[in-house]
């Protein structure tokens, strides 16, 4: 189960780092594994929560129900999953035509499910809590890039007045 959600994890930050690396390198191809990446993150994502509920749980509603009020960590899993399955739902061709604008919106919601998913693997690990700053850490750096090139992009298309 924690393997599981390690890769949802690290799937979810190589989606995330597509962007950079086009925008780096000038090689657009990359794009083309974007959603490939994101559905597989979604993928593993339904496997930790289907091992959690089927193996770790058994099926047991009310104890997952007391797990689920009383430990912030599986609230905060919960939340960041439950944010992914639009975004897998809306994946296709033709969601992304049907939706327009509205499609890039609706999937900068990956943005708070990654950052959700770092939260969540940081609150429940119990000792050495490195490993879950390292996946913070990369989260910051990429959600760092993203707002510098913003920033350019914007001072780039800034208009100089004449007077």
């Amino acid at each position: 189960m924690d393997q599981l959600g390690l890769w949802s994890l690290r799937l979810l930050l190589i989606t995330l780092c597509i962007t950079p690396l086009r925008q780096l390198t000038g090689w657009s191809p990359l794009q083309r594994f974007r959603r490939m990446l994101g559905l597989f993150a979604f993928f593993y994502v339904c496997l930790h929560v289907a091992m959690y509920v089927a193996v770790d749980q058994r099926f047991n509603w009310p104890e997952l129900w007391k797990d689920l009020t009383q430990h912030g960590w599986i609230i905060v899993g919960c939340v960041a999953f439950v944010l992914l399955i639009p975004l897998a739902i809306t994946s296709t061709k033709s969601a992304m035509r049907q939706l327009g604008r509205q499609w890039q919106r609706l999937h900068a919601a990956i943005y708070v499910a990654t950052l959700g998913g770092c939260w969540h693997y940081y609150w429940q690990v119990k000792r050495d809590v490195r490993p879950p700053l390292a996946y913070a850490a990369m989260f910051a750096l990429l959600m760092g890039w993203r707002i510098i090139h913003r920033w350019r992009q914007a001072q780039r298309l800034r208009v100089p007045r004449t007077h």
